[in-house]
């Protein structure tokens, strides 16, 4: 996106807003945008470069003439200004001066020697059409100062809103981010981020999913372009994103019920969009033990005014893991197509995965009573050398915007999966003691997934004096079908230090059948009122959510149960600014779940439990410290659960578990050529209403009391070019389950290094910079238990080495 709003070498010296002079309305329309503030954050640097900076984050779409500015450097500018200000303070000491020469240009004047007079620089003239600030596609936030974090993100149905504008805490990382950690999935894209913690260990198979406030978030749950439930269900690929953007806390308002029934956050994928200057982008990697990639990026536009775009993602990597008998081969194909008009945008985006997980690492389960044992060697593997999970996948979203009139923009978007997988596992170990014996039943499975999602829209700006209003309107659907077959072998025994491998069992390939259907649907009104030049920003509104599934005998196809609900979903968030770069905030929101249908082994058999609603209060307090930005918040979640009475055996959702955290985010460059990005989450997360209250009061299993993330860049003054980065990641202790006395996995620390270096264009075959990456995780190959969710125990990822080399062409 970066590189699209600056078309060519930025030492043409300038950019600023709009087109041609012409009508007056025209003009004053421009201007207006012009003198819209707008967050800035441009360290010191060479003017050349300081400029495209601004470009960039002044929302710009520009062309260019030539001009000598390359002997000049700017002393930056940071904070929420209008461009025109921005452009005053980037432009001081350097003795280049503007003016606005019409609505739609500026004319740069350098003083070269004294009196001579001044060399006019040529006027640049802006090209293709502002994009209003409630439109979505081609309006992405700009990279925050040190380029790994966004200044802002999409906030669901409100649409996309500047960090220090978000009642809630939410951070976006960005592609540069995840290419230079060499990130493989969405999941490694947020290792950085304290609220969150991956479920599920590597290459075993399973989903992506995370912890987020210490609640669990499906991967199916995960976002694309603002439409749930559309992505690879398994592994989301890292070179799919330009971002990846999480919400903290439940979101129903915002963003509607997750079909998952996910409450801890919301991840939303941006899709990539090509930019302006044609791209061509090629990286060959390899990884521990013996896996090797390939990933191409390449992007054009086409036109006069470039509104045509095309951008094309593959990504292929296949072989042996750091773990023992374990391969993971991955195939990623994706098309994104745009077009931009003056009033009209329009987005595609394409895709088709394969994966094949093979030698499936094992996920055991401890016995009751059964003390916990030692961690295996994590690069050995106690799972059977014949299992896989192998997945094909397509999936595709649309979308579409028009300005109706100035300030208002409807939008309409449709989204599309099929995803068909097939399991063979040795089954899920049971430890049946603590030297680690366990019992195991081999299972092979088939299944389907279908879905589809659409929304429509509208979101509108409206000045009424001293009161402003940006008013969002959206009515959302999605359907989904879900089938499978399933067939178990034979149990054998085994142990995870020394296994035992036996011969890969004949079960067959039983078809997959239907299980259950889904639909959810909804319609949600907000409006958020803005006064004293936004430093005072009060968000209302409020989601209608209708719930209906039904499950179906897989042998007979008969429907044995259905369910049809709706639920009420208010909100309301609030955000005081008392100086330009502090925001105060605080929210109350709802998440929202399928509640249970009673089954007949208790007496109230049959009743249908309305949605659970989660309920979510929480402050904070934001500060950009102009290259450094600091978040803290406190919040409480309290979900609701199903619990028996014992007495009248009686099934309700009178059970709660209440989550109470502070947490403190950092990110940014707090001094030129070091980079800083982490935080800290404190977390008690209590039982407080159980069955009979034998545990009211008990830490929630699989939660742990302490979440910290720290790491860093810098660019090394002693070889240029050289940049060394370290992470370190802490987890407190975790319970096991909720049997007494109270089995424990113990609290684990993991250091993570890497460097990279840039060669220059001079001494690069192709011309332009080669980057050479080098990523060591688990540097101390550190033994541990990563988490327990379920009962089940989580191994960590073993020393693995990775290495890669990007060439633009």
């Amino acid at each position: 996106m970066r590189t699209r709003r600056i078309v060519g070498s930025v030492l043409a010296g300038l950019a600023l807003l709009v087109q041609e002079p012409g009508h007056a309305q025209e003009q004053q329309h421009v201007i207006a945008q012009a003198d819209r503030p707008r967050g800035f954050a441009i360290p010191s640097q060479p003017l050349p470069s300081a400029l495209e900076r601004f470009a960039d984050q002044a929302g710009i779409s520009f062309a260019y003439r030539t001009g000598d500015l390359s002997t000049l450097n700017s002393p930056g500018v940071s904070g929420t200004l209008t461009p025109r200000e921005a452009l005053t303070r980037l432009l001081a000491g350097t003795g280049v001066t503007f003016t606005f020469t019409g609505a739609n240009t500026i004319t740069l004047a350098k003083a070269v020697d004294a009196g001579s007079g001044a060399l006019q620089l040529d006027p640049v003239q802006v090209q293709g059409y502002p994009v209003p600030p409630q439109a979505m596609i081609d309006n992405l936030p700009p990279p925050y100062a040190g380029g790994q974090v966004a200044t802002g993100g999409q906030l669901g149905v409100l649409g996309n809103r500047d960090v220090m504008d978000t009642p809630f805490n939410q951070m976006s990382y960005t592609a540069k981010k995840a290419q230079d950690q060499q990130a493989r999935s969405v999941k490694d894209v947020l290792i950085d981020d304290p609220s969150v913690r991956g479920v599920w260990g590597p290459s075993n198979g399973s989903r992506d999913d995370l912890t987020i406030r210490g609640f669990r978030v499906n991967s199916g749950d995960y976002m694309f372009g603002g439409l749930y439930g559309i992505l690879p269900r398994i592994t989301v690929p890292a070179e799919l994103p330009e971002r990846v953007e999480v919400l903290k806390g439940p979101s129903a308002m915002l963003n509607g019920m997750a079909p998952n029934g996910s409450i801890g956050g919301t991840v939303n994928l941006v899709p990539k969009r090509a930019p302006d200057e044609p791209l061509t982008q090629l990286t060959a990697s390899y990884v521990s033990a013996a896996q090797f990639g390939a990933h191409a990026d390449v992007g054009r536009r086409f036109g006069a005014d470039k509104q045509f775009g095309l951008r094309f993602n593959g990504v292929y990597r296949g072989g042996q893991t750091a773990i023992a008998n374990n391969t993971d081969e991955l195939a990623l194909a994706s098309l994104g197509l745009d077009f931009r008009g003056e009033r009209v945008r329009v987005s595609g985006d394409f895709g088709y995965q394969y994966q094949y997980v093979g030698g499936l690492v094992g996920m055991p389960i401890v016995a009751t009573g059964v003390p916990i044992p030692g961690v295996p060697t994590l690069s050995n593997n106690f799972g059977q050398p014949w299992g896989f999970n192998q997945r094909d996948e397509w999936f595709g979203v649309v979308r579409g915007e028009i300005d109706v009139v100035e300030g208002v923009t409807a939008y309409a978007a449709f989204g599309i999966i099929d995803s068909r997988a097939r399991y063979l596992t040795g089954g899920f170990p049971t430890i049946v003691n603590v030297n680690g014996n366990t019992t195991q039943t081999p299972n092979v499975e088939n299944n389907y997934y279908d879905a589809w999602t659409s929304e429509v829209g509208l979101r509108a700006l409206a000045d009424t004096g001293p009161i402003n209003h940006e008013f969002a309107l959206s009515a959302t659907t999605f359907q989904q079908a879900q089938g499978f077959g399933s067939v178990t072998g034979t149990a054998f025994a085994s142990n995870i230090y020394n296994p035992t491998f036996v011969a890969r069992p004949n079960l067959g390939d039983p078809a997959a059948r239907k299980s259950s259907t889904g639909t959810l649907s909804g319609i949600v009104f907000a409006d958020t009122l803005s006064a004293a030049a936004k430093r005072i920003q009060l968000t209302v509104g409020g989601r209608f959510q209708g719930i209906e599934a039904a499950n179906f005998n897989t042998t007979t196809g008969a429907q044995t149960s259905n369910y049809s609900q709706s639920a009420f979903s208010p909100s309301a968030a609030l955000v005081f600014k008392p100086w330009s770069n502090v925001s105060l905030y605080g929210n109350f929101i709802q998440g929202l779940q399928q509640g249970a249908i009673v089954g007949n082994a208790f007496a109230n058999a049959g009743q249908i439990l309305p949605p659970y609603k989660s309920t979510q209060f929480e402050v904070g307090v934001k500060v950009d410290w102009g290259k450094f930005g600091t978040t803290m918040s406190a919040f409480q979640i309290t979900q609701p659960s199903t619990i028996v009475n014992t007495t009248t055996n009686i099934l309700s959702a009178n059970g709660e578990q209440r989550n109470q955290g502070l947490e403190l985010n950092l990110f940014g460059e707090p001094t030129q050529g070091v980079r800083l990005l982490g935080g800290i989450m404190l977390i008690n997360a209590v039982l407080a209403k159980t069955a009979g209250g034998l545990t009211d009061g008990w830490v929630a299993p699989g939660v742990p009391g302490v979440q910290l993330n720290l790491g860093g860049e810098w660019d090394t003054p002693f070889v240029r070019h050289l940049t060394l980065n370290s992470r370190v990641i802490y987890t407190g202790s975790q319970y096991v389950d909720t049997t007494w006395p109270r089995r424990t996995i113990p609290d684990w620390a993991r250091i993570d290094v890497g460097a990279r270096y840039v060669v220059e264009s001079a001494g690069s075959p192709t011309g332009q910079p080669l980057v050479f990456r080098f990523n060591v995780d688990n540097l101390l190959n550190t033994n541990y238990w990563a988490t327990v969710t379920n009962s089940y125990l989580v191994q960590g990822t073993p020393r693995t080495f990775r290495l890669s080399m990007t060439a633009d062409f």
